[in-house]
């Protein structure tokens, strides 16, 4: 019987324009990666409706539907697999349920009967899927510098984004990956990110961490 080895699971965390996107990109090129960018466009066509902007712009109204369309699409990239040695995650399942899904409930995005129903489908994810990860790679940044990014950058969906989200979403990704609110599933990578870097100068910043990124080197 062939034995399929495990390949190394990379998720690059961080808040919105920190630099997750540029960091996949780079490692496009390297034949042992498989990258995975976050399937926005599957939440931009949900059969013709663009579920990521209806929720921007009504999230009490949609962000139940939003959230369990992420867990899905996410639930299908993060358990697929590869023929290669390494693979990247634009975002993971983890993020979702400990970022995401928290901030919702506690802002009133959720209510807790909603709240049960995303945390119980996790559960039973994890318990019976191999969503596991070997390493959590977050990239840093002070939420004012991010609005700048994401200001610059324009897509249309994060127009409507204001400053306070970008704080709020700081605050839980501490939570999760810095204070451990909760048990961390695997190293964890911390990439400071807070000046205001052009493409360039954040590749050649994440060129000093890629043997880490890639595992070659343990992140203890």
């Amino acid at each position: 019987m062939q034995v399929i080895k495990k390949p190394f699971r990379v998720a690059i965390e961080g808040n919105v324009g920190s630099g997750k996107s540029t960091l996949i990109k780079y490692f496009e090129k390297f034949k042992e990666v498989e990258t995975n960018a976050e399937p926005i466009e599957t939440w931009r066509d949900l059969n013709g409706h663009n579920l990521l902007q209806l929720t921007y712009s009504d999230p009490h109204r949609w962000n139940f539907a939003f959230q369990h369309n992420v867990q899905l699409s996410r639930l299908n990239l993060q358990s697929k697999t590869t023929n290669k040695d390494i693979q990247m995650f634009e975002r993971s399942l983890q993020n979702n349920r400990y970022c995401f899904v928290e901030m919702a409930h506690d802002k009133g995005l959720l209510s807790s009967p909603e709240y049960g129903v995303m945390c119980q489908w996790y559960e039973y994810i994890e318990a019976n899927v191999d969503i596991g990860l070997d390493l959590i790679v977050y990239l840093r940044s002070l939420p004012d510098i991010v609005f700048t990014r994401m200001q610059r950058r324009n897509r249309p969906e994060e127009r409507t984004i204001k400053l306070d989200y970008l704080v709020d979403l700081h605050e839980y990704y501490e939570k999760w990956l810095m204070k451990k609110y909760y048990n961390l599933p695997c190293s964890l990578l911390v990439i400071n990110v807070d000046k205001d870097l052009s493409e360039n100068q954040l590749i050649d910043l994440y060129k000093t961490y890629e043997d880490r990124i890639l595992g070659k080197i343990p992140v203890l």
